[in-house]
């Protein structure tokens, strides 16, 4: 298998980062997103929503959506799960990376394509056209914000996002802190300092630079 992916993407780091923490090496084929290369028909031959990353399996089969293939590699290559290894273990990882993922990466995501110009008509990614809505930027960041206390919250009962072990959700709140400190300019505040020895913590792990 092999993964299209940009070094520019925040999805596309979530999955190399799950493939360094599995100790995976697979083929990767960049896209380049500033040329629109995910736009030519090469590419959306392969994934019709014109979005990266994309895992290409050996029969050709394209599997798209970040939770969708890091389920996939983590089902087949169960060494060092990171989806859990029980009913109730999957479940409760699967919760924390659904809420890390709805209420801080999607929410940094509509901030910053609500607010480029050069995204004018593209506010929403796929093979569909949406305007902008400038309004959405200031609730955007708030729920960011939000996220960023919930999350201290909940680290300073927790070593990891969801629970004892590193697991994708923590994958997840990584790669949102560090997107909205570039994207957005929202850095994680001082005084939650949970979060911050958290943040301090994962990034000091080799699959960060991923």
């Amino acid at each position: 298998m092999k993964l299209y992916h940009s070094t520019s993407s925040p999805n596309s780091r979530r999955v190399r980062i799950l493939l360094a923490e599995k100790g995976l090496s697979i083929p990767m084929v960049p896209v380049d997103l500033g040329s629109g290369e995910q736009h030519g028909e090469a590419y959306r031959a392969i994934n019709p929503r014109r979005v990266v990353p994309t895992l290409l399996l050996d029969d050709d089969t394209a599997i798209g959506e970040v939770p969708v293939i890091g389920r996939y590699i983590d089902d087949v290559h169960p060494d060092t799960p990171l989806f859990g290894t029980t009913a109730k273990e999957r479940a409760i990882v699967a919760m924390w990376d659904r809420r890390v993922e709805q209420e801080g990466f999607a929410s940094v995501m509509e901030a910053i394509r609500n607010r480029i110009p050069g995204l004018k008509d593209r506010a929403i990614a796929g093979p569909h056209d949406y305007a902008q809505i400038p309004a959405l930027i200031e609730r955007s960041t708030r729920r960011v914000t939000n996220l960023f206390n919930d999350m201290n919250a909940r680290l300073t009962k927790s070593i990891y996002v969801a629970g004892d072990t590193f697991s994708v959700a923590d994958i997840t709140l990584l790669v949102t802190i560090d997107f909205a400190a570039k994207a957005i300019d929202l850095p994680i505040p001082n005084s939650l300092v949970a979060l911050r020895r958290w943040h301090a913590s994962v990034s000091g792990r080799p699959s960060a630079s991923a």
